[in-house]
């Protein structure tokens, strides 16, 4: 398995997606296609925390009124599942590894993994 969630309409997914030869990867536009509970669930077993998965940048967090210091894992997983903005990304995933959000930290294990050097 080899897959990207990522965003369209967000100018960083894009740019890092630019970046790798996705050819043999399947992109999921997480607008279009949200991730299913069975997807998230992966993506927990591999990372081991909905809260590594939970966008804080999410604009829902102040519509809804949410104080995310108060939620707890369980919350995490059900935000991410109720709305797209709530999943950090992008999201690279295969079987034994995930790649989540844009931090330099993770781009850079990114193109490592891709074996592309800057």
């Amino acid at each position: 398995m080899k897959k990207v969630f990522y965003l369209n309409t967000c100018d960083t997914c894009r740019k890092i997606l630019a970046q790798f030869d996705l050819t043999d990867w399947e992109l999921r536009e997480i607008k279009k296609q949200p991730i299913t509970k069975e997807e998230l669930e992966e993506m927990h077993k591999l990372i081991k925390s909905y809260d590594a998965l939970f966008s804080r940048k999410s604009t829902q967090i102040k519509l809804r009124g949410l104080d995310v210091k108060s939620l707890g894992e369980k919350d995490f997983k059900e935000l991410i599942l109720d709305h797209y903005t709530f999943l950090k990304r992008p999201v690279f995933m295969t079987d034994k590894e995930i790649f989540v959000g844009n931090d330099k930290t993770n781009v850079e294990a990114l193109r490592k993994f891709f074996g592309v050097n800057e």
